[in-house]
């Protein structure tokens, strides 16, 4: 049974993966002027798998691009763990997706000269930092890319492609991983699997998910979907499947 109810703010930035507080974000001005986000305060708990969904428009991808530090706020703060994001500078900004922040994007950003090992590998080998290999053995198993981990980015399905962008983003056991419609390019028996693993992630290492997807059955893979209408937080439902999901975006619009 699911539920709705409005977002809870908290204290308590240790036990939360990232968090927008208050978060105000304006493109434009004057007769052109759009806000994205519209004082938007949310918390996002570590360990969970949470989609964010709403009409075009809506501020969801906005939101997901503040909340990464890849775009900055007007006003108000964003966190991740524990350290406020806010403020930092490119230097700090770029350290702190290297070493905290994972992503899966919708165009899988494989290097097509790299197998998919050297892949997986790729954001250690650019921070200089060791490789865990007892965890890197762990999610190759669990991704099923044991078989094709010397296979370049032609030689894979678009399936087996994100995978091996979901190991990625796992081996560093960032704080939170963000997912731009993962299975955009997907078919739907791939993005199943691809929606599946990343529950699993969630689930059975602990992984905070956060997702951007239009897509009402994708969304209901997550363990939470937040719904955004006009930059404002207009929904938050729990364990909702595909058919109340899009109910609730009929409600508002989408």
């Amino acid at each position: 049974m699911s539920s709705v109810s409005t977002p809870v703010a908290t204290n308590d930035r240790v036990e939360s993966a990232a968090r927008a507080n208050d978060v105000v974000k304006v493109y434009g001005k004057g007769d052109t002027q759009v806000v994205a986000l519209d004082h938007v305060t949310i918390d996002f708990p570590r360990g969970k798998f949470t989609a964010i969904m709403g009409p075009s428009g809506s501020g969801k991808s906005t939101l997901m691009h503040c909340l990464a530090g890849l775009d900055t706020v007007d006003s108000g703060t964003i966190s991740i763990g524990d350290t406020i994001v806010t403020g930092m500078n490119d230097t700090q900004l770029t350290l702190l997706r290297r070493k905290r922040v994972g992503f899966v994007f919708q165009a899988f950003n494989l290097v097509p000269t790299l197998d998919a090992e050297q892949n997986i590998l790729l954001p250690s080998d650019l921070a200089k930092s060791p490789v865990d290999r007892i965890w890197f053995e762990q999610v190759v198993d669990t991704l099923g890319l044991r078989g094709r981990l010397k296979h370049r980015p032609s030689e894979l399905s678009g399936g087996q492609q994100q995978r091996v962008a979901v190991a990625r983003a796992l081996l560093g056991r960032p704080d939170v991983i963000f997912a731009d419609e993962p299975t955009g390019n997907l078919d739907s028996k791939a993005g199943a699997e691809v929606l599946s693993l990343l529950r699993r992630a969630s689930r059975e290492m602990g992984q905070t998910i956060i997702m951007v997807t239009h897509d009402p059955a994708a969304a209901a893979y997550a363990d939470r979907v937040v719904l955004l209408a006009d930059g404002e937080i207009a929904g938050d439902l729990d364990g909702a499947g595909p058919d109340e999901i899009l109910a609730a975006l009929g409600r508002l619009g989408a």
